[in-house]
């Protein structure tokens, strides 16, 4: 279909009204579905960001925790060599 003027392209045969609402109702609906993918791509980029930061500092706590562990552990085991060799020395 060709058009011989400006005015008759945007008269669009005497559909301009359907034909135009139908370009802007498309283009509304893309324009909004890459705002919303973009919305929620920012938030599952910021959870999992979260989710690494909680991972990290739960290791830490677990390192944190075993090692004190780990050093109470050889301060009993000092103290029951301690009191073994010392029931030896008085008996």
């Amino acid at each position: 279909m060709q058009f011989d003027s400006i005015s008759a392209f945007l008269d669009m045969g005497g559909y301009a009204f359907f034909v135009w609402l139908s370009y802007g109702v498309s283009t509304f609906l893309l324009a909004a579905l890459i705002y919303s993918s973009h919305n929620n791509h920012k938030k599952v980029k910021n959870k999992i960001a979260q989710r690494l930061q909680r991972e990290i500092k739960l290791r830490k706590a677990a390192e944190k925790s075993s090692a004190e562990a780990k050093q109470t552990d050889d301060k009993t085991s000092v103290v029951k060599d301690l009191s073994k060799n010392s029931n030896k020395v008085v008996s």
